[in-house]
């Protein structure tokens, strides 16, 4: 889900969040959810087949024979709404087939946080998100659970369990982007898809995730600084989370984006060591 892509699909993926919009502004949140549950359908379609991809990404194909090609494969399936907003994402550029099928699993993503929005319940979603990834990570036996790629007949997927966990205490899009997850991981563990539900969430309010590792809770003064200084550094607004760890000593460890903020004493401590015995050598 995290996308890297060359300029034509960077231009494409553009072009569909704007269409994105527009679907979303006419929808209420069932239709929304409806909208969501179809796009994740169309990835895992497209998953299952390089050739499929191929088909509706190649620029010697027409439109009209890529549009025709997902009304047999998608029109009974999805909804009319749904097929359409894919149908003009094929008909766009994409600099490879697989940029296709990242960016119809984003707007899955985007669409059901605009669920969750539309509901009152992102502030929520991206709390409930951040707790399972932390149940998770505190979790052995549920994270081999999660990590277990093998099929065996008759057993259930996993979704069913996150249902189970979940049902009744978490919102009804985060039941949904968690299941779509663990169901269908597209080669991500676990702690990694849940990060990135996490940041794609997150920016539905145009704000970053911060994760904030400290030795002793945060008094609210200092939560507020933290974000303050956070939100300057970046020209945005941060939401951090914070995971209390003894091991750091003290200080802290900010991680957001593809950046790291390490002022922990261990690590400055570490680093001494480091230049002492570069000095004596």
């Amino acid at each position: 889900m995290t996308l890297s892509m060359k300029g034509t699909s960077r231009l494409s993926l553009v072009s569909t969040r704007a269409i994105l919009e527009k679907q979303l502004s006419s929808l209420d949140s069932v239709g929304i959810a409806r909208l969501s549950a179809d796009l994740f359908s169309v990835v895992r379609a497209l998953d299952s087949s390089i050739a499929l991809r191929r088909a509706f990404t190649d620029t010697a194909r027409s439109v009209d024979d890529k549009s025709a090609l997902a009304g047999q494969l998608f029109k009974i399936s999805v909804a009319d709404g749904s097929l359409n907003l894919f149908t003009q994402m094929i008909a766009l550029r994409w600099s490879s087939p697989k940029d296709l099928a990242d960016v119809v699993e984003r707007l899955a993503v985007e669409a059901q946080a605009a669920c969750a929005e539309k509901d009152g319940e992102l502030d929520a979603l991206e709390a409930e998100i951040f707790i399972f990834s932390q149940s998770v990570i505190s979790n052995p036996e549920l994270r081999a659970l999660f990590a277990d790629r093998s099929i065996v007949a008759g057993q259930p997927p996993k979704s069913v369990l996150v249902t189970s966990l979940l049902k009744g205490k978490a919102t009804k899009s985060a039941i949904a982007l968690i299941c779509s997850l663990v169901d269908h991981p597209r080669g991500r563990n676990i702690e990694n898809g849940l990060e990135e539900l996490s940041e794609i969430v997150s920016a539905r309010r145009n704000r970053l995730i911060a994760h904030v590792t400290t030795a002793t809770e945060l008094t609210s003064a200092q939560l507020d600084r933290l974000v303050k200084s956070l939100s300057q550094k970046v020209g945005n607004q941060v939401r951090v989370n914070v995971v209390v760890d003894k091991s750091v000593v003290g200080g802290l460890e900010v991680r957001f984006a593809d950046e790291l903020i390490d002022g922990t004493l261990a690590t400055r401590l570490t680093q001494v060591d480091r230049d002492l015995a570069s000095k004596s050598a």
